[in-house]
């Protein structure tokens, strides 16, 4: 068991190797290289987005599939909600790609909705808004943010999925909001977290203490609470940053990666993950898409850090793997 959370590491590892500044033309050569011989016929790809950048009524853009005869009916075909990053949906769908279509597997049927609105609407683009101002201009749009992902959620369906899932930390926040009404299953990155962990079967660094599972996140006041729920389900007690120490350190390393101050970037972010190790942590959780790809790929202390996203990808694809099979024998 100990050795599927060692693969699990491996793979958020090699994920966190991404260039920090990759740009929307390197990901997209990147992603033909690795995946042009995987690719299949049988996978949808469908941005609900207009090209003026306003976000695409859903039954518009089912017209527009329907007539274009790209309509999926596959029973295990995987409906990707995009959130806030553009880019971290990309990166999602790469390793469905690739990782899918390992050792002569078909890569799974998908269909994606995806749009800069969130983007635009929580003015998270340009210069980084300190915490309060992120956090009030967040609360102030929650109903908005909302009736966007439900209507991609919506768009999905009606498209053909069978199977959701969204990756975005601070989307999750409302995923029960977004999954009501909805009989389709709907995975949850914090339950594919606390499962793979609990599968691994960790031993606790401290023989009195539980196992510990540190976590970083550029939104902690979003993003905690759910990883803090979904994990302590399973036994493990969640270490967060101290409030001095996510503000004199964690803040600043975001400040210093928009100014692109990498190596002012790396070292604070270093010091953030020894301040949670030092705590008996067994392993850190990079919740957030602005951490990932800060670390240099030889850095021993990615060896300790995991992207939550990757055990997202693994069982949406064991869900569509197993998905196939059930119908295959009927």
């Amino acid at each position: 068991m100990l050795e599927i959370l060692e693969r699990g590491i491996l793979m958020s590892v090699q994920i966190l190797n991404h260039p920090p500044f990759l740009t929307g033309d390197a990901f997209r050569k990147r992603t033909q290289t690795l995946c042009r011989a995987k690719s299949n016929s049988s996978t949808g790809l469908q941005l609900s987005s207009e090209e003026n950048g306003k976000y695409a009524e859903p039954a518009t853009s089912l017209m527009r599939c329907e007539s274009s005869g790209s309509l999926l009916s596959q029973p295990n075909t995987v409906g990707v909600i995009g959130g806030v990053s553009v880019l971290s949906t990309l990166i999602f769908l790469e390793k469905l790609a690739c990782w899918g279509s390992r050792n002569g597997r078909e890569c799974p049927p998908f269909v994606v909705s995806s749009d800069p609105v969130l983007s635009k609407v929580l003015s998270l683009r340009g210069p980084l808004p300190s915490a309060r101002s992120r956090i009030d201009r967040i609360k102030l749009n929650e109903d908005l943010v909302i009736d966007n992902l439900r209507s991609k959620r919506n768009f999905l369906q009606q498209s053909g999925a069978q199977g959701l899932a969204m990756p975005c930390h601070l989307s999750h926040a409302w995923h029960s909001e977004i999954s009501e009404d909805s009989s389709l299953p709907f995975l949850h990155v914090g339950d594919c977290v606390a499962m793979e962990l609990k599968n691994a079967k960790l031993k606790p660094i401290h023989a009195a203490c539980t196992v510990r599972i540190g976590l970083l996140t550029t939104d902690s006041a979003f993003v905690a609470s759910y990883y803090q729920e979904k994990l302590q389900s399973q036994g493990f007690e969640v270490v967060l940053l101290d409030k001095a120490t996510e503000e004199h350190v964690l803040v600043p390393a975001m400040e210093a990666l928009y100014r692109k101050d990498i190596e002012g970037a790396r070292n604070l972010l270093r010091i953030a993950i020894h301040v949670l190790l030092v705590r008996a942590v067994n392993l850190v959780l990079l919740a957030s898409d602005d951490l990932l790809g800060v670390l240099p790929h030889n850095d021993p202390l990615l060896r300790k850090c995991i992207d939550p996203m990757d055990a997202l990808a693994r069982s949406i694809l064991h869900w569509a793997e197993t998905t196939a099979k059930v119908h295959k024998k009927l």
